[in-house]
């Protein structure tokens, strides 16, 4: 991963737990990502970017809509998924 960070990471976010909190943490603690899944100037969502949460594609949500206890909880993660293509 460009980041260093591995495959999965654990980030201790306060509630309420949203992706943007979360997205938040993680740029926080690996600022090479700033960039990579929020555009820079207005911190939306990537074209090519997805989110999941317990199995539910939350990506059309607003970034702020709070995450299911499960995930807030850290019994299930919060998958950020970028597509891959190529020629």
């Amino acid at each position: 991963m460009l980041s260093g960070a591995g495959a999965e990471v654990t980030l201790d976010v306060s509630p309420p737990v949203s992706v943007a909190s979360v997205l938040d943490a993680l740029e926080a603690r690996y600022p090479m990502l700033r960039g990579m899944v929020r555009e820079h100037v207005s911190g939306e969502r990537r074209a090519k970017v997805r989110f999941f949460a317990c199995r539910q594609d939350v990506t059309h949500l607003p970034l702020d809509t709070a995450l299911p206890a499960a995930v807030a909880n850290g019994d299930e993660p919060l998958m950020i998924i970028a597509a891959i293509s190529g020629g």
